[in-house]
């Protein structure tokens, strides 16, 4: 009889250990976790003086009364109704409230007022696009025009620079750096000479004008 106990529990020792090898390592890890307690004296907590020295500063503010009060309750011996914000805390947590988390309605009738400055910005756009679209026309037309003048102006130039290149040539018998001071000097004489002849004819008209106005008068 004795034999046969022991082998009954021999086999049930075993069954068990089998049984251990095959359940997971996570539930037997979770079988054998052993917590550790959590210390929080509720019985006889640590309340700082308010009065005393040697109590920090930080334990003496409002923040730090809500902790405890929020740790221990009324054990804390921190009056509940002195933690409340006062008045003027109060009114900036409501400002800061419309400000950063507004009504519905105040935040629909932002997105609308994006909304119609956004429209009204596309429309002053297409507006000037409409109006360089009509300008076109005309500053293609002044564009040509202004490569015709320029054109043309590069073509007088060029004469101009051939004819006196000749004059010069006329003058001392053989080509002239048109860079060179000789070349220089020449085409201020020209010029000064071509003035005073414009001078000349200037008064010459004026005069046949006033001698045709005297015999238009004595007749």
């Amino acid at each position: 009889m004795a034999a046969s106990l022991l082998s009954r529990r021999t086999a049930l020792f075993s069954g068990v250990s089998k049984l251990n090898s095959f359940l997971p390592a996570v539930v037997q890890q979770i079988a054998h976790y052993n917590p550790r307690p959590l210390w929080l004296n509720i019985k006889s907590p640590y309340i700082p003086s308010h009065e005393s020295e040697k109590t920090p500063e930080w334990q003496k503010t409002e923040k730090y009364k809500r902790r405890l009060f929020g740790r221990y309750g009324g054990v804390s011996g921190v009056d509940p109704a002195k933690l409340w914000p006062s008045h003027a805390r109060l009114e900036e947590l409501m400002a800061e409230e419309r400000e950063w988390h507004p009504p519905i309605e105040v935040m629909l009738e932002n997105i609308a007022a994006r909304e119609r400055e956004k429209e009204q910005r596309r429309m002053e756009r297409e507006k000037i696009i409409a109006a360089n679209m009509a300008k076109m026309p005309k500053m293609i037309a002044d564009w040509k025009k202004q490569k015709r003048e320029a054109k043309q102006k590069q073509r007088e130039e060029k004469i101009k620079r051939d004819k006196l290149l000749a004059e010069a040539r006329e003058r001392f018998g053989y080509a002239l750096d048109p860079r060179s001071a000789k070349f220089k000097e020449m085409v201020t004489e020209i010029e000064k000479e071509e003035k005073k002849k414009r001078r000349l004819l200037k008064r010459r008209k004026k005069e046949e004008e006033q001698g045709s106005e005297a015999a238009e008068s004595s007749q």
